[in-house]
């Protein structure tokens, strides 16, 4: 024998083909039932094509964008200020596919049944290819519900925010093509106590809505700063007020937003976020004086709504990733997905997968429906009772993930780390566990129709007899008001997995809501992997795999 033949020590064997190429949408049966049951079949050739694009060439920008992260140039070659986030090309080809796709605009220029669930289809596929990047689209859909409330600010701006091209040139909005919008709430002193802001708002000439003002102050936490302008709060005379403020002034000038550094963050690294500081920068006043926290208010609820979604996609990619993974993977003389324990715990996943998925569609079918006063009070409380539990239960579900594969969703070849680095924002951003549980309070506290919603959504457990236990519980939790505050989260939890019982007691195959009820109603959490004897576990993996994919 050689020495190079020596040499060869070992043939790579036992390794699953990458899951790359696959069509997020077309091999998704829960995606495409939901979806259907919302209301969102007209959509289906725009769900199938961006299911194409996420699978492959998004999917491949994601890793790009994150390896090549966001640089910031404060000053030019000759000392003049910009303050310019640059970001790799990678980072706009996934903007430009959402944006083109109208992922950022889809509800408001299409305002049909089901536009609001079809959107949040779009999205769950565009955060399974790269969760970063839907920052900036979420922010800019979100804030168009608070730039309508401003006429002559609205006709300038909206049009341009609306538009499907993407456009990241540095100009003035008169110069561009289409728009995209960013917040920047948070100070260092408050964080989520948006009342202790200090920043100040000066006016230029007269007061008021739809009139310009300069603000001196800071921001601590500004995401997508390339945005083409922000919504923002400051104290005016009148009290804490809501602004619109362009990145750049209305004849090209630099608007004195200092950019005082990026945010070295946990995850989201293909995002920049930015500390700012405003040195008398120009902006326009929206909605009434001093009511800056109420006029934001219905574009937090949108953002929380993009945070669940987001979660809920996560989730289903790192699900996608541990079952192909677990099918072709072999332990001893069977594959993984073979294995009985494994079997329990692939199942436990898409069981949560799939109840995610549905509470979030559920909670966009009740969006789109504001003129329906139960939806409405509905999804007031919705939108913070799953923006804690879903996102809550993200970050352990994909590092749940990551143990189907061992070393394998480890290292940063794989997607996982990058999901699971990911997981934790949407937990925290709009408002972490805590403050989402005290909403629960306040929705139910402050209007008895929100509870009345409830009660309707649950119907008394549909028949089933361990829902109506639970329902009962929460009614009597609801009653007792000792200690209310000190039990908000196991409250806002019960109701979250009573929500889910429900939708797929009313949607899902029977498979899947017998098996979350043995799971989620029969016996405390443990942990993923515990289900009870008796349920279809191959059945639930048959339902969860991604189809026709080879």
């Amino acid at each position: 024998m050689s020495l190079e033949q020596y040499a060869e020590t070992h043939l790579v064997t036992n390794q699953p083909a990458p899951l790359d190429g696959a069509n997020l949408y077309r091999g998704d049966r829960p995606l495409q039932e939901w979806l259907l049951r919302f209301g969102a079949a007209w959509g289906e050739a725009r769900l199938v094509e961006y299911g194409e694009l996420a699978g492959g060439p998004l999917l491949a920008a994601g890793f790009a964008a994150n390896r090549h992260v966001p640089e910031l140039r404060s000053h030019d070659r000759y000392g003049y200020r910009i303050d310019q986030v640059e970001f790799h090309p990678a980072w706009h080809r996934l903007l430009q596919a959402g944006i083109a796709h109208g992922l950022h605009a889809l509800p408001w220029r299409e305002p049909r049944p089901g536009a609001q669930v079809l959107r949040a289809g779009l999205f769950y596929l565009h955060n399974q290819a790269e969760a970063g990047s839907a920052c900036p689209l979420t922010m800019t859909h979100a804030g168009v519900a608070v730039l309508r409330r401003q006429g002559e600010l609205a006709e300038t701006w909206l049009p341009k925010v609306l538009s499907l091209d993407y456009d990241p040139q540095p100009l003035p909005i008169g110069d561009k093509r289409g728009l995209t919008l960013g917040m920047a709430l948070t100070e260092k002193q408050g964080g989520t106590d948006l009342r202790a802001n200090s920043t100040r708002a000066f006016a230029v000439g007269a007061r008021g809505p739809g009139q310009l003002y300069e603000l001196l102050g800071h921001k601590w936490f500004c995401s997508a700063p390339m945005s083409d302008g922000f919504l923002t709060l400051a104290h005016s005379e009148g009290g804490l007020s809501c602004f619109l403020l362009p990145r750049l002034r209305p004849d090209g000038a630099h608007n004195r937003i200092h950019i005082q550094r990026l945010k070295d963050k946990l995850g989201n690294r293909s995002n920049a976020s930015a500390e700012l500081e405003y040195r008398g920068a120009l902006a326009w006043m929206v909605g009434e004086e001093g009511r800056g926290i109420a006029t934001v208010l219905e574009m937090v609820a949108l953002t929380r709504f993009d945070c669940m979604t987001g979660s809920a996609a996560l989730m289903r990619q790192a699900l996608s990733q541990a079952l192909h993974h677990c099918a072709q993977r072999r332990v001893g003389d069977r594959v993984l997905e073979a294995q009985p324990l494994m079997q329990n715990v692939l199942a436990d996943l898409a069981l949560e997968s799939e109840a995610a998925l549905a509470l979030s569609l559920r909670l966009g079918h009740a969006l789109e429906r504001p003129e329906d006063e139960q939806e409405r009070h509905f999804a007031r409380l919705l939108t913070a009772v799953g923006k804690y539990w879903v996102c809550k239960r993200a970050p352990a579900f994909v590092n749940e993930a990551q143990e189907c594969l061992g070393g394998a969703g480890y290292v940063e070849e794989s997607i996982l780390p990058r999901l699971y680095r990911e997981a934790p924002v949407n937990s925290i951003w709009e408002g972490s566990g805590n403050v989402q549980c005290l909403d629960v309070l306040r929705a139910l506290d402050k209007t008895p129709a929100v509870a009345e919603a409830l009660c309707a959504e649950l119907a008394d457990g549909h028949g089933e007899a361990r829902l109506r236990a639970l329902v009962l519980r929460i009614k009597h939790a609801l009653r007792d008001r000792d200690g209310l505050e000190y039990r908000a989260r196991q409250l806002s939890g019960e109701i979250a997995v009573a929500l889910q019982a429900s939708l797929l007691l009313q949607g899902a195959p029977q498979v899947v809501s017998d098996a979350f009820l043995a799971a989620r109603l029969d016996a405390p959490a443990r942990g993923y992997g515990c289900l009870p004897r008796g349920v279809e576990v191959a059945a639930l993996l048959a339902r969860s795999r991604l189809h026709g994919f080879d």
